[in-house]
């Protein structure tokens, strides 16, 4: 994956996140913090987002491909 594709694949997470409304008010959600979290050795970007309007907070999980090709190219690279 490229570096256009990969910022590509995140700027479609922040559309999801920006077209999701708040459960609780139909507020918009704003991005707190991002980690990047490996379950069941699959890749994932973990948002935390909180309610600009009335503060409730909400986890996206998104799947991270390219987290997944980068960590094998290097894990390749130490093998050679």
């Amino acid at each position: 994956m490229t570096v256009r594709d990969i910022m590509k694949y995140i700027e479609s997470e922040y559309k999801v996140i920006n077209h999701t409304p708040c459960e609780m008010c139909g507020g918009d959600f704003l991005t707190e913090e991002i980690q990047v979290a490996v379950i069941d050795n699959i890749p994932y970007d973990i948002c935390s987002c909180i309610c600009s309007n009335c503060g409730h907070e909400r986890v996206f999980e998104f799947g991270a491909p390219f987290i997944e090709d980068k960590v094998s190219k290097k894990l390749r690279k130490n093998l050679n």
